[in-house]
């Protein structure tokens, strides 16, 4: 989000984040703007107005929250560990109560919205209410914001200096694609299962066993899936013996012609959706997954292992999304 609203034109003052593993691809893409390692339940708006210098009032400024989402997720996980940040919007809600800033944004997954009877999401409508906030919300999909993925969000763009306001405009009848982002013809060289450049560029690939070496070379190019060899006795994966109908996307390959599905934190697995390289016999790459999230080919992520890479990548906000959430609020205060 700090990236792609500062690609917009919005000066980023700080970010702020309690995990610190990402301390330094904050630091190192999102220039000028300060790394803020703190939990937001015990952070107070006063220490952070002490920490920024901001005010209570600023019209110009905008406070954007884009809490972990996985407590609301579709996904099929434990959600014991998500609990405790399942309703960090409440905490968010202090600094707006506090700051009176002149826009707010929200993006989270569309369950934070679908499941009102358990969020915490009509509180905050009556909150913005009676803090005399105009907004306009909804699910959205990514793809028809310039990001080559059908990822569902829920956004939300609030503001207390116009009369109204909307989300952002959709690119009407253009939809991105796997091919208009990687592939030889967009930069990237053909590389095998277990790749590793010794470069920023950070195009690894995770490596196969021999058996899903196997699966992947009889799975077809562009949009193949496991039911491919699913007769295969040698192949089949016991938890899906006749169950054909089931996750189909796992061990599938993307389509070269449709958006790629949601990048996930794990889209370099092969065994975690429909992440399978549209030809080449592997799973995307670490760069082929941020850039199919938007990410510039220059953007460098810092970790210590893959894992902590792939998932920085996988819970961020595609950056030409937010770019293009930034760039509106700009034309609203511009034209009003």
């Amino acid at each position: 989000m700090s990236f792609g609203l500062q690609k917009a034109g919005i000066q980023v003052l700080a970010g702020i984040d309690n995990a610190e593993d990402c301390r330094r691809t904050y630091e190192e893409n999102i220039k000028g703007a300060r790394f803020i390692k703190h939990d937001i339940t015990t952070l107070s708006a006063p220490s952070l107005s002490q920490r920024l210098g901001i005010k209570v009032g600023d019209p110009n400024l905008v406070f954007a929250g884009c809490s972990p989402c996985q407590f609301w997720s579709k996904i099929r996980t434990d959600k014991t560990k998500s609990e405790r940040t399942a309703f960090l919007l409440k905490h968010f809600q202090k600094f707006i109560h506090h700051f009176k800033p002149g826009f707010v944004v929200i993006e989270n997954v569309p369950g934070l919205y679908r499941r009102t009877s358990e969020s915490i999401l009509p509180g905050f409508f009556k909150f913005l209410s009676q803090n005399e906030y105009k907004w306009d919300d909804g699910i959205i999909n990514a793809n028809h914001f310039g990001v080559p993925q059908n990822r569902m969000r829920y956004l939300l763009v609030a503001t207390r200096l116009l009369n109204e306001i909307t989300l952002p405009p959709i690119t009407e009848n253009i939809s991105a694609t796997v091919r208009d982002f990687i592939g030889s013809a967009n930069g990237f060289t053909p590389i095998n299962a277990g790749h590793r450049d010794e470069d920023d560029f950070q195009h690894w690939a995770a490596n196969l066993s021999e058996a899903n070496l196997r699966r992947i070379r009889a799975t077809p190019p562009s949009g193949g899936d496991r039911s491919a060899w699913k007769d295969d006795q040698s192949l089949q994966i016991p938890a899906y013996q006749g169950r054909d109908k089931i996750f189909r996307d796992v061990y599938g390959r993307m389509h070269w012609d449709r958006p790629a599905p949601t990048i996930t934190t794990r889209f370099n697995s092969l065994s975690n959706g429909r992440f399978g390289h549209p030809e080449e016999n592997r799973a995307i790459s670490i760069r082929e997954g941020a850039t199919l999230q938007t990410f510039p080919k220059d953007f460098v992520f810092r970790g210590s292992n893959v894992q902590q890479i792939a998932k920085q990548i996988g819970n961020a906000v595609p950056p030409e999304l937010a770019k293009r959430i930034g760039k509106h609020l700009i034309s609203l205060v511009t034209n009003g």
